[in-house]
């Protein structure tokens, strides 16, 4: 999984650079203290023109090493190390280093292009003599990637910023290039200061997508040019919307962290909400009992036999992928009900004149979407029943997320499509919250039971696959479907856990989870420090013990 060289080799392993999250690659450490100068500065010295995104990179990591005064989890929070970080060298300066190919494009670019062309590698050299530190990488991405490492190496003492284990040569790049976190905002709103601050944490710990799943069923937030009505008519409240302004912000915000959006609008089905607008497009709008006609209320559904409604989907998905520069864009396909359609009675009309099944018809309707799709540049990505439950055409680049089970992994690959792992048996944060649903005094979430870090981390990306198989692999993510969440407690279900698939699918599969424990103790620590409410993974007395509150300890 990694190469993990160090005078650590001794039995006793320090804290410190177990602060690192996502582990690199390939790290060597020393056994001797640094602190950085008080004017320790980072320079750009090395990289012409630089972007102004890598240059505000910089500033955020000069403020987060003055500002996080993380003190170092340990029982006496690095006290007994006074003496050795008072007599310690200074490092005064980190000079980055720019080598790929001509002019260094912004992160932003390079965080939206071709999954395939994303360059994030890295190294980066501490000296343990005070002379300068190098961070080198052929790209903008690597350059950021790096600092986010640089950033947690640092621990504080009595307002002195130092390691004890310099010095420290990395070298690193991650083992798949799509680690993500999926957000659902449609059941629940979240303003755009809570976006901001998830991004931000998704990028501490290198997650470079955020999988918008903006509207559904409950409500229509994004407003999307041609089409306002249905944010006016759909959202919980006027102010209760991203506009196209806003979803701007937040992209721009997003890449400059190296985070591409990935936007969702689910069709056929989670559409009820268009009925307020649209109503001539939707079947069984809240239809009763709703258990008959959805997975969860409101029912509704486009009428995906008809004509007009096909050309009102395309139109719609591909006014809204304009919104977002990331080559893909997702138009769900998931808990299509087919009692729906037989029930209404415009869908059983259109069918009857076409000649077609309900198949034929989702058929029609899918291909249509993902021309438009196309015809705009985008790459469908949809659920897994798409591929595994229905008689739909799928272009081969068309990206599946497996999410009912991780046991639909090999079915997906055995027909040749990339894949993401989403699986709920492992990355489904809502799991174990208990039921939400009225009326049902013993009821459980579906996907019960909760799902802890160490459960996603255990999680094998390529189990089963054949080698060929494995290449389809694209990585992962965590899941928020926000029933029961909402800015009050995003922070507390999202954080530290979420951090545990950065880790799975930038370093790889095979982590220890009781040496990682530590380190992602730092994570919540520093999160918290950071302004992000990262909860405790176990009491404050374990985290400064590391392996004293261990099952067999």
């Amino acid at each position: 999984m990694l190469l993990l060289k160090t005078l650590l080799g001794l039995s006793t392993v320090t804290t410190f650079v177990y602060g690192l999250w996502p582990l690199p690659k390939d790290i060597t450490t020393g056994t001797i203290p640094l602190r950085l100068a008080p004017g320790f500065s980072i320079s750009l010295a090395g990289v012409r023109n630089p972007p102004k995104d890598l240059v505000s990179a910089v500033s955020r990591t000069q403020a987060h090493l003055k500002t996080d005064k993380l003190q170092a989890l340990v029982p006496d929070r690095g006290a007994s190390s006074r003496s050795a970080v008072a007599g310690a060298r200074s490092l005064r300066s980190l000079r980055l280093v720019y080598n790929g190919q001509g002019t260094p494009k912004t992160i932003s670019e390079e965080a939206v292009a071709a999954i395939e062309t994303r360059a994030e590698a890295y190294t980066l050299t501490v000296p343990s003599d005070g002379s300068e530190a190098v961070l080198t990488a052929s790209s903008s991405l690597g350059l950021f990637r790096g600092l986010t490492t640089f950033g947690q190496l640092w621990y504080d003492l009595d307002g002195t910023t130092y390691t004890l284990q310099a010095p420290i040569s990395i070298s690193d790049s991650p083992a798949y290039p799509y680690r993500g976190f999926m957000l659902d905002t449609a059941r629940n709103y979240f303003p755009i200061a809570d976006i901001k601050r998830t991004l931000d944490a998704m990028s501490w710990v290198k997650i470079n997508t955020l999988h918008w799943h903006v509207v559904d069923s409950q409500s229509f937030p994004l407003v999307v040019p041609g089409f306002n009505v249905i944010s006016e008519k759909g959202a919980y409240h006027p102010k209760a919307i991203y506009t196209p302004a806003d979803v701007k912000e937040i992209v721009d915000y997003a890449a400059a962290r190296g985070i591409d959006i990935i936007a969702e609008i689910d069709t056929p089905g989670h559409t009820s909400i268009i009925q307020h607008s649209f109503p001539e497009h939707i079947a069984c709008f809240e239809a009763a009992p709703w258990t008959q006609f959805a997975n969860e209320p409101p029912a509704g559904q486009l009428r995906l036999a008809s004509p007009a409604t096909v050309n009102f989907t395309a139109s719609l998905l591909s006014a809204a992928s304009k919104l977002f520069p990331s080559k893909f864009f997702s138009t769900g396909g998931d808990e299509i009900n087919a009692n729906c359609y037989r029930q209404d009675p415009q869908t059983q009309q259109d069918l009857a004149a076409q000649g077609k099944t309900l198949e034929q018809a989702l058929d029609t309707f899918t291909q249509a979407s993902h021309q438009a799709l196309a015809s705009v540049g985008k790459t469908p990505v949809v659920w897994q029943e798409m591929l595994l439950d229905h008689n739909v055409t799928l272009s081969k680049d068309t990206v599946i997320m497996v999410w009912i089970s991780s046991q639909d992994v090999a079915a997906v690959a055995q027909q040749g499509h990339r894949l993401v792992h989403a699986a709920s048996d492992f990355f489904y944060l809502d799991c174990g919250g208990g039921g939400w649903v009225g009326a049902n005094t013993n009821g459980n979430s579906w996907c019960d039971p909760f799902k802890t870090w160490q459960k996603s981390y255990s999680f094998n990306p390529v189990a089963g696959l054949t080698e060929d198989q494995k290449k389809l692999v694209l990585g992962g993510q965590h899941l928020l479907w926000t029933e029961q969440a909402g800015p009050s407690n995003l922070d507390s279900i999202v954080w530290p856990r979420a951090a545990s698939a950065a880790e799975l699918f930038w370093t790889g599969p095979g982590g220890n989870a009781r040496t990682a424990l530590p380190r992602l103790h730092d994570v919540a620590y520093r999160f918290v420090q950071r302004g992000v409410r990262a909860i405790p993974l176990q009491p404050e007395w374990c985290a400064l013990r590391p392996g004293k509150c261990d099952l067999d300890a």
